[in-house]
């Protein structure tokens, strides 16, 4: 009787559903923190299709891509199968995974986090550097405390390279009147294993730091939830 009546709601809609099982209605009545991933996500999609409520069609995203994370690095090829999932509501899910992984940085910058160990660094910018297709290079600016005053991106390159610009990187830290700075950038292929480039290119960069009185602590390469410290390794 009860699989009856999930049918029914799915093919009238959500809007013909009891007020108590909407997901909106949930959110609001019981906090965010209870719904599914699939209620979230159907309150982000807003309305279904023909025979297809919010609720099904996001019940088909989760099922296809397992996780946000999965979900946030697609293209547009693999959206195909959704029908009634046009490009604004993909924007739409994209965004607000975006955003839910910027509140830990802007945490940071607002609370001032102490770095003492390169897991530090590591646990802000993991959720959002694990998975990009491009290589990314982001600086840590750090007081005589080993206070983070920001984090930013020094530059983007390819996806088997990054090139970023010493001098930029050493520059914007004078500007911030940084004692430190901690270098981070991942490898798109999930190993973070350093190249000969990205020896050299640390060598380099402890030479200007050490030429400005601007100590580099680290450079971290991030993978797919695995790291190398050129601290921890003792190679720095």
């Amino acid at each position: 009787m009860n699989s009856v009546r999930l049918k029914n709601k799915s093919i009238s809609g959500i809007k013909s559903w009891p007020k108590n099982d909407r997901p909106r209605e949930k959110l609001f009545r019981e906090g965010e923190h209870k719904l599914s991933n699939t209620e979230l996500l159907a309150i982000l999609i807003r309305s279904g299709v023909k025979g297809q409520s919010a609720i099904d069609l996001a019940r088909k995203i989760i099922q296809k891509f397992k996780t946000f994370r999965k979900l946030s690095h697609t293209d547009t090829s693999q959206w195909k199968e959704f029908k009634g999932l046009g490009q604004a509501k993909i924007a739409q899910i994209k965004a607000a995974i975006e955003i839910g992984r910027r509140f830990g940085e802007d945490e940071v910058s607002q609370d001032r986090k102490k770095v003492e160990t390169s897991k530090d660094i590591v646990d802000i910018l993991m959720p959002r550097m694990r998975d990009l297709k491009k290589e990314v290079f982001k600086v840590a600016v750090l007081d005589s405390q080993n206070t983070i005053i920001e984090i930013y991106e020094a530059t983007q390159g390819t996806v088997n390279k990054a090139n970023p610009v010493i001098r930029e990187i050493f520059q914007k830290a004078l500007q911030n009147y940084a004692v430190s700075i901690i270098c981070v950038h991942n490898h798109p292929s999930g190993d973070p294993t350093p190249s000969q480039q990205d020896k050299e290119f640390t060598k380099r960069l402890v030479e200007g730091g050490n030429a400005l009185q601007i100590r580099v602590l680290d450079h971290i390469i991030i993978g797919d939830n695995i790291f190398y410290s050129f601290d921890d390794e003792g190679v720095l």
